[in-house]
């Protein structure tokens, strides 16, 4: 299934937020939409969502105009969006109900996921009586147990211990390979990178950068290496170069030409204790930063 945005355009009286916003998001992958606060990103999402129209622009799947009454979501908010005084199970039930789902099917929905999340012994508490963590579990199990065919994530992460962290990752991977739209809103880019194959970032209500993670990466200069030594002070004292960076036991030296890199990694292996050397490769929160800060 894929799934097309196609030069969405939205205003509110004469602001607009989203100027022309094209991108798309293939089943059995997670997209990344990035952007600063106020950059579009949930306008978007809402128009995606049909929570209201957006001025101009076409949502397709599959080539064709969206049926809202066919295609399933399932949104994790960033902020949450369940009743704190009500109990856990009944309005996991009721929310899945309300995505189309029969009572029965809901039951054994609701259960098996409060099974594989840890959650069964709060089936019958409040919300409000659990850890901060712990809501956002069950926020996200309000999010995927009617089954949905797109999976919008926003800030999914908030909140999470370290263990409840690798269990969402778990089921990040999971729905990914259910074959499962999934679109994946954060600012912690190691989620991000570590999930996503292809990023979407906006800013000032454009696209600024579309495409794969790899590729992106690839595209930038390959001038740089980070060297990890026992001595990086003795390295950086002994041979001549751009040194751009010094912290702990990495360097990073700048070459003059791309084509120095094996000739500079020879030399550097054979005169001095080198425990690692690679190509400087921008992680994507270096690549949200050059990106966000540039206005449109």
């Amino acid at each position: 299934m894929l799934l097309e945005i196609q030069e969405i355009c939205k205003s509110f009286g004469d602001h607009t937020v989203l100027d022309k916003v094209s991108f798309s998001a293939q089943s059995g992958q997670a997209t990344g939409l990035l952007g600063r606060n106020g950059a579009g990103k949930t306008t978007s999402i809402r128009i995606l969502m049909n929570v209201f129209p957006a001025n101009s622009g076409r949502i397709l799947i599959d080539g064709k105009p969206i049926d809202y009454s066919k295609i399933r979501f399932g949104y994790l908010p960033e902020e949450r969006g369940l009743y704190p005084k009500k109990k856990i199970g009944e309005q996991l039930v009721y929310f899945a109900e309300l995505h189309g789902m029969e009572k029965a099917e809901a039951v054994s929905a609701v259960d098996r996921w409060l099974d594989r999340m840890d959650m069964s012994a709060y089936k019958f508490s409040r919300l409000d009586t659990l850890s901060k963590g712990n809501q956002q579990k069950i926020q996200l199990i309000s999010a995927v147990a009617h089954d949905p065919d797109i999976v919008i994530l926003d800030e999914p992460f908030s909140g999470l211990d370290p263990v409840n962290a690798q269990m969402l990752k778990d089921v990040v991977t999971s729905l990914v390979e259910e074959g499962k739209i999934v679109l994946f809103s954060s600012h912690q880019m190691s989620y991000v990178e570590e999930f996503c194959d292809t990023v979407h970032l906006l800013n000032a209500g454009h696209i600024v950068l579309s495409g794969d993670i790899r590729q992106i990466k690839a595209s930038y200069p390959r001038d740089r290496l980070v060297i990890r030594a026992a001595q990086p002070e003795k390295v950086r004292a002994e041979y001549p170069g751009n040194w751009e960076s010094f912290r702990e036991d990495e360097l990073i030296l700048r070459l003059d030409r791309e084509s120095d890199r094996i000739r500079v990694m020879q030399e550097l292996t054979s005169r001095f204790d080198i425990d690692g050397i690679r190509v400087f490769e921008p992680s994507l929160n270096d690549i949200f930063v050059q990106y966000a800060k540039e206005q449109v």
